[in-house]
């Protein structure tokens, strides 16, 4: 029994032996193979995370090593090293070039990667990039690796590099005297590659021994697979190569990054980014689906303020004088009794002369209130919120402040009707005529809003809402044909804001002239 004993512990020990060895073969394979990315500060944060997540789904267990700058918080930090990120602090290399973009500011910090020889090779990936099909096999590439754009020039956002001391020293010396025709690295190693348009084409399938065998080539291009930009989706609603072999996707178009919320409404394949988002850990409380706990309770109050508001001004206007089923019946009455648009509804048997000038200076309060509230709900809202989310507090925001601020608006030409009324000194004399004013201006300031604004409201809502639903509607994915289908359910808005701009300011000097001698309450909404 003993000696089974011994023979079994035997074969448990060379087994045990064996998986160490094993183990440390893998990990030491791993270690001379990395995925490197680039953050300069926290707004790409959320890009590297998708970008790790996409990586490991494609099955590759190699190194994913992230250099981030002195302008990366330390929570950016702590997330992405519970993603699985080895991250390393640099510092900045500064843009020698006097002409070029603000925002290239240290784009040359990219060039370090060339230095990072504790790998004998590393696939550099730009965050804004995203792994749909594993692309181990690029390590299989020459000393430098990139695709070629725009026919005769290097794109630098997936390059495969092997790292060199001797390299990145030359490249140091020569910053400050190669060109660079975008102000940036990309310009630069355009430069420094010379001739890279004519290197040959990498063939990841060809067998091992012949990649074994032959000389290391400088430079090799890559397919357009490895490195698909968007623009090219975007000119022709179709991928140049075949879509199933496609192995990362470039969303390179600066405004439309793809964790802005606006992007997913205008470019297809943003849907793959945000398929991969919604399934990103929990890796820090609060992080799952690439939340942001900091923001939460932003969006939570922006959600709900604009709501409160509504709910709040409506009940002091309306519901504390009538109740909900009076208002509704007394809509009906007027429905039957031939509309509420019509000028003359809020007048009695005086036609007050308008002001000529009155109806082209509403038109252009009503679109100067329109883009002063467009821009600050996109100023207000998060851009890196879910798309469904982010649309849902623009037209939120947009409305609510729109409608305070031409409200406001309508409200000061109230006020203006009711002055020019006063001014005319059209109060009657007689007790009877002011008896019977008197009892119509309580009965004014008992009155309700203004039926016609909401119509009108409602129908800007409605345009509003339709515009941009439209290419949806239709099965619309191409980005141009998507925009000049807005275009035109904005041009039909616009002209319905411009027929409601004109038409409610003058019922708002009308009803003032009207009602000069009613006392309204002070109230929060300007509408009525």
């Amino acid at each position: 029994m003993k000696v089974i004993d011994f023979r079994y512990g035997f074969i448990f020990f060379l087994m045990f032996i064996s998986c160490n060895w094993v183990i440390g073969a893998i990990k030491s394979q791993s270690s001379e193979e990395a995925y490197v990315t680039l953050l300069y500060g926290d707004e790409f944060l959320l890009g590297v995370r998708v970008l790790g997540k996409s990586i490991r789904d494609s099955g590759s267990t190699k190194d994913m090593v992230v250099l981030i700058s002195d302008g990366v918080s330390q929570y950016a930090n702590d997330l992405l090293r519970a993603d699985g990120w080895i991250v390393e602090k640099i510092s900045l290399l500064s843009n020698p070039n006097q002409v070029r973009p603000t925002r290239f500011w240290g784009v040359y910090t990219k060039l370090k990667v060339f230095n990072m020889t504790k790998y004998k090779k590393v696939v550099y990936l730009d965050a804004d990039t995203i792994v749909v099909k594993s692309i181990d096999d690029l390590f299989k590439c020459g000393k430098f690796c990139a695709n070629l754009k725009h026919s005769e020039r290097l794109n630098s956002g997936v390059m495969v590099i092997e790292p060199s001391d001797e390299v990145f020293k030359d490249m140091m010396s020569k910053v400050t005297t190669l060109p660079s025709y975008t102000g940036g690295d990309q310009g630069f190693l355009n430069s420094y590659y010379v001739g890279f348009a004519n290197a040959q084409v990498y063939e990841p399938n060809q067998p091992l021994d012949v990649l074994n065998s032959r000389k290391v080539p400088g430079m090799e291009r890559l397919s357009t697979l490895y490195n698909a930009d968007v623009g090219l989706y975007m000119l022709a609603n179709k991928w140049m190569v075949d879509e199933k072999e496609l192995r990362v996707i470039h969303y390179t178009l600066g405004p439309l990054k793809p964790w802005d919320w606006w992007t997913s409404w205008l470019l297809k394949p943003v849907d793959v980014w945000q398929n991969v988002r919604v399934r990103l850990q929990e890796s820090l409380p609060g992080t799952g689906g690439g939340k942001n706990p900091r923001y939460e309770l932003i969006v939570k109050f922006l959600f709900l303020l604009p709501l409160l508001l509504i709910v709040f001004c409506y009940y002091q206007l309306c519901l504390q004088t009538r109740s909900l089923f009076d208002h509704i019946r007394q809509l009906y009455y007027k429905i039957r009794a031939g509309g509420v648009l019509a000028y003359s509804s809020v007048l009695s048997d005086q036609q007050p002369k308008v002001p000529a000038f009155l109806g082209g200076i509403s038109i252009c309060v009503c679109f100067a209130a329109a883009l002063v509230s467009l821009g600050l709900s996109l100023v207000i809202i998060p851009r890196q919120v879910m798309p469904w989310t982010g649309l849902l507090l623009m037209y939120e925001w947009t409305f609510t402040l729109f409608f305070l601020q031409f409200g406001s608006y309508l409200h000061l030409v109230y006020q203006w009707g009711k002055a020019v009324a006063n001014r005319a000194g059209q109060f009657r004399a007689d007790p009877e005529s002011l008896d019977h004013e008197s009892g119509k201006g309580h009965q004014r300031q008992q009155s309700c809003c203004d039926v016609a604004v909401c119509y009108y409201g409602l129908g800007m809502a409605f345009l509003a809402i339709l515009a941009p639903v439209l290419p949806s509607i239709f099965g619309i994915t191409a980005l141009f044909l998507r925009l000049g289908l807005m275009v035109v359910g904005g041009l039909v808005l616009a002209s319905f804001m411009t027929y409601a701009a004109e038409h409610l300011s003058i019922r708002s000097f009308r009803r003032g002239y009207e009602e000069k001698d009613a006392h309204r309450k002070r109230r929060i909404c300007f509408l009525c």
